[in-house]
């Protein structure tokens, strides 16, 4: 601990949990992964994972410390979450955002998608959604992190969380995409996953796949990694190294599979001989950000049947968010400053600015099109000290859900404009809530 515990933390912690997470983000920066459990968990299968290896080659995967959220936020993220599920469900929006979207994406598999991830920055009203991914990555080395942690001071003692089944979690719930595509026969069991990314063991979630491909075979259910090259489409069903693929977990960023290399995978999809998990009719109803515009557009949500409550709590939580388009360039550099501007397919902060970092030269570029504007929502802060140095890193909150339910609520810690896994203590961090007696938790 860098400053005492004062007295009145007993009574705060209850009272305001909102002002407890945050003194405690900024109070308690003690240690909290302990490395032995850490290496235990990312080691336990038998497979060729190495904590050493991982740490040397990835330092700043992990953080070593935790972030604090208040339980009325986590509520409030979860209220958000439902509110946008229903709204995503509803006919009108899905033909709306669908019109933008590429032909792919008009293909309806009975698989829900796995791995949505809702990123929230936690603003002066609250947590505020910027945007939601169809691929998120981190869940299950989140996961094997949260065993991790040790009870480094007293508020961190009394708010670790009990042993959780996440890992089961995740297995059912590859199992329930097989079962809405395939159906509920014994005589069709889901044998076979293909964990599949172009060139994975340079990917810097590599990790990860080599985690799930233990898990999948611990659980009775054959797995391997696999680049898309090594796909192929023949006799109806989707093939790889030899063996058939039921089910494919896509880790690709190329969410329409436009590209000539995933010509295997997208023939097979669009044949349904496999299943494809997230696909890109996912990422078009969820994780296209033009789809921020859309659900901040009071007035057509209300025309399409959206309740006054759910339109309030849209309103007061996801950031004001427009296209950006050459007839609207000149407005937008001029008001800049009060803008984040991220491309409408993007990705892991891939060419994702701040508007009062860009140039005129970066800036000329997205006013071709296809950016949208996002109102600029400064993210909450964690201090730590770092080699002996204080130091304040900001902070985003992903929620992993499946079917509009939160699995895991998880951190990550970085210094810039964006997300990184390039800052010295950053990374991924995991979340301990702050709990509040009052059955309303205000937060403000």
């Amino acid at each position: 601990m860098d400053v005492p515990l004062p007295a009145p933390l007993a009574d705060l912690l209850p009272a305001n949990c909102g002002a407890a997470a945050a003194w405690l983000n900024r109070g308690c920066a003690c240690v909290s992964v302990d490395h032995q459990s850490l290496k235990q968990a990312l080691e336990e299968g038998q497979g060729t994972l190495s904590h050493g290896e991982l740490l040397a080659t990835r330092p700043h995967l992990f953080s070593d410390s935790v972030v604090f959220v208040s339980e009325a936020h986590l509520r409030r993220m979860e209220q958000i979450i439902a509110a946008l599920e229903q709204v995503l469900l509803m006919p009108a929006y899905r033909q709306r955002v669908l019109a933008h979207a590429p032909p792919i994406a008009r293909h309806a598999p009975a698989a829900a998608g796995v791995f949505l991830g809702y990123d929230f920055h936690l603003g002066p009203d609250g947590p505020q959604l910027i945007e939601i991914n169809s691929n998120a990555g981190g869940a299950l080395l989140n996961s094997r992190l949260l065993r991790a942690q040790r009870a480094c001071c007293a508020p961190v003692a009394r708010m670790l969380p009990a042993p959780s089944p996440l890992e089961a979690t995740l297995v059912a719930m590859f199992r329930e995409e097989w079962r809405l595509a395939r159906g509920d026969s014994p005589s069709r069991p889901l044998a076979r996953i293909a964990i599949v990314d172009t060139q994975p063991t340079a990917q810097y979630l590599a990790p990860e796949f080599e985690l799930f491909r233990q898990l999948f075979e611990a659980n009775g259910i054959a797995a391997m990694v696999a680049d898309p090259a090594e796909l192929s489409f023949a006799d109806g069903r989707l093939w790889c190294r030899g063996q058939v693929v039921d089910l494919v977990y896509n880790r690709l960023t190329d969410f329409a599979l436009a590209e000539a290399q995933h010509a295997a995978l997208r023939d097979a999809y669009l044949a349904d001989a496999v299943v494809l998990t997230p696909h890109p009719q996912m990422h078009a109803l969820y994780a296209d950000k033009r789809n921020l515009a859309v659900l901040g557009d009071q007035q057509w949500l209300r025309q399409i049947g959206v309740g006054a409550q759910q339109r309030q709590l849209l309103a007061s939580s996801i950031p004001h968010t427009e296209e950006v388009l050459p007839a609207t360039a000149d407005a937008f550099w001029s008001s800049r400053r009060q803008w984040f501007f991220k491309p409408a397919a993007g990705f892991g902060s891939k060419a994702a600015y701040r508007g009062d970092k860009l140039t005129r030269r970066v800036f000329a570029d997205i006013a071709r099109g296809g950016y949208i504007a996002q109102a600029l929502v400064k993210p909450s802060e964690r201090r730590l000290r770092v080699d002996g140095v204080v130091q304040d890193f900001k902070l985003d909150l992903r929620n992993y859900v499946y079917r509009g339910a939160v699995q895991l609520v998880s951190a990550r810690l970085y210094r810039g404009q964006t997300t990184n896994f390039r800052t010295p203590g950053g990374g991924f961090a995991a979340v301990l809530p702050v709990p509040c007696q009052s059955p309303s938790g205000s937060c403000r």
